[in-house]
């Protein structure tokens, strides 16, 4: 990814992540191999019983991760999510915003390891690992 997409996706207002601009996620912090993401809460976001949906959090928890592997490529390496495992440790209510962090435990020659945990009111919420493959 190059960097200028990963300058521009910082700004408020960007334009060139959609789901991004569409989910209203906002770049806390984005640094080789960490990023925080923070999706502040919308009502469209809960499902049928009332709280933020399982779907919405894996979406941020594997974007989350995503960008913090984009945060340590080199120019022109990219990667795709090949595995992702989530837990789900406890409801969002509605109201709350949602952070989520994430860290590359290990990039090797073509697989990364990438753990994220999302919280909610300073309490954990959800928990996922990942692996990337890095294209050639």
């Amino acid at each position: 990814m190059p960097q200028s997409y990963l300058d521009e996706v910082r700004q408020p207002g960007q334009t060139v992540n959609n789901l991004f601009a569409f989910l209203g996620i906002v770049v806390d912090t984005l640094e080789p191999d960490r990023a925080v993401l923070r999706l502040p809460f919308r009502p469209a976001l809960t499902q049928g019983a009332g709280v933020v949906a399982g779907g919405v959090l894996a979406t941020l928890l594997d974007e989350t991760m995503a960008h913090a592997v984009l945060g340590g490529n080199q120019p022109g390496e990219r990667t795709t999510t090949v595995d992702l495992s989530v837990s789900y440790l406890r409801a969002v209510k509605p109201g709350s915003d949602l952070s989520c962090e994430a860290r590359v435990i290990k990039r090797g020659g073509r697989v990364l390891f990438v753990e994220a945990t999302a919280s909610s009111d300073n309490r954990e919420v959800a928990r996922a690992t990942a692996s990337f493959l890095l294209l050639a």
